[in-house]
């Protein structure tokens, strides 16, 4: 069987919620997938959360309008600033809170999203962004499960409708935030799970479905 890491949900509550994240370039479908592993939980009777980055919490809804509005330019390290102070906000209002009361918390983009866009994608060396996350509420909080939609951008872009400021970079820049999260996963084949967003939705959402209950009972999660 597939090793997941469940450590850190587990250090919060005796008994712990699970932690799911959802990665990929923009396009790859993840909205999509998020929701269906929602409702396909909800229907078992699970205490399952949905949530997102940014705009997880009311502050953050604040913080995703600047981050994603075209008319906006803004400075690479100022957009860093900004995710991480969005997803300070979620961590201790939403994400924290939903685990220790024992739900499954379903995110739609967590940490590797930094790392991807901002390290990879705006070229931030890695070294600046470790010394800038470097507080305790970025480091007690890993995801149990990270699904990646892996999808080459340049279908990623003929998915996208409306695009906002981050989904008109150009295709380099979401060349290199591929890249990365392959690299990712390469690096954490313990808890991320590529999947190949070229598949058809129906196959996509049956993988998600089967490997997040495997991970239910493997964890023992009632």
């Amino acid at each position: 069987m597939r090793k997941v890491r469940t450590k850190i949900t587990r250090k919060l509550n005796n008994k712990p919620g699970i932690f799911i994240t959802f990665e990929g370039v923009e396009g790859s479908g993840k909205s999509v997938q998020t929701n269906f592993l929602y409702n396909e939980l909800h229907k078992k009777g699970y205490n399952v959360y949905l949530t997102r980055e940014p705009g997880g919490t009311d502050a953050g809804k604040g913080i995703r309008d600047i981050l994603l509005n075209t008319v906006n330019e803004i400075n690479s390290y100022t957009e860093l600033f900004l995710y991480l102070a969005d997803r300070s906000q979620h961590i201790v209002e939403v994400i924290k809170p939903y685990l220790l009361q024992g739900a499954i918390v379903i995110s739609d983009r967590f940490f590797d999203s930094t790392i991807a866009y901002q390290k990879a994608g705006r070229r931030i060396p890695k070294e600046e962004i470790e010394e800038i996350t470097d507080f305790k509420i970025f480091k007690e909080l890993e995801p149990d499960l990270t699904f990646l939609l892996d999808l080459a951008p340049e279908f990623a872009q003929e998915r996208v409708e409306n695009p906002d400021r981050i989904e008109r970079e150009n295709i380099e820049f979401h060349t290199r935030v591929r890249n990365e999260y392959i690299e990712l996963a390469r690096m954490n084949p313990e808890r991320i799970f590529v999947i190949d967003a070229l598949d058809s939705i129906e196959n996509i959402s049956n993988i998600i479905k089967r490997t997040t209950l495997d991970l239910i009972k493997e964890v023992n999660y009632e």
